[in-house]
């Protein structure tokens, strides 16, 4: 993968929808591909892709096995597989056991993620009740990626953002108005 494709990751659980309903529109046509991880029941259809299209200047979809990423684009997982970046940039879907209870697990995202993207990574906790994501989180900042967490204050479920704080002091913790700002600049690599 090139190291100067810039990536972001997202992960959120309990809250999400309305968020994301907040957060993906604002994302520009040219910015970075944005691979999103949202806890969704094994057996319900994913309505989100659809939900978000509507709103969006993005591509918005679900995520397809060795498909490529491409600026521009949203990547959401589908119910009950874990979504990985591979090394050549590519996704990949699994249905490997599930991590923190989850399938599709945000810390699967995450690392694999900080394996593939190194510091060009931006990774970034919103909302959620467990504490998916917190090692993940952990793993994009020792590869030199940039982690983001939303503000505890502002989450419906602030216990995801804190265990993404517990395992990542270092991230920087933004009010979901600065992470929507943020995204609608094009995700900046101004640290």
């Amino acid at each position: 993968m090139s190291e100067r494709q810039r990536v972001i990751v997202v992960g959120a659980s309990a809250g999400a929808v309305q968020v994301l309903l907040d957060l993906v529109p604002a994302l520009p046509v040219d910015g970075p591909p944005v691979v999103i991880v949202v806890h969704v029941p094994p057996d319900r259809d994913n309505a989100l892709p659809a939900l978000l299209s509507d709103r969006c200047a993005v591509a918005v979809k679900e995520a397809e096995d060795k498909e490529a990423l491409r600026c521009g684009t949203v990547y959401l997982a589908p119910p009950d597989y874990h979504l990985l970046i591979e090394q050549d940039g590519a996704l990949a879907l699994s249905s490997d056991e599930p991590v923190n209870y989850s399938r599709p697990s945000i810390d699967v995202l995450f690392e694999s993620a900080a394996d593939a993207v190194g510091p060009a990574l931006t990774g970034v906790i919103l909302t959620g009740a467990n504490q998916d994501g917190a090692r993940g989180l952990q793993a994009v900042a020792a590869a030199g990626g940039r982690a983001i967490i939303q503000s505890p204050s502002t989450a419906q479920a602030p216990a995801m953002p804190l265990a993404a704080l517990c395992a990542c002091p270092q991230a920087e913790v933004l009010a979901l108005e600065d992470i929507i700002q943020y995204f609608a600049d094009g995700a900046p690599d101004d640290r």
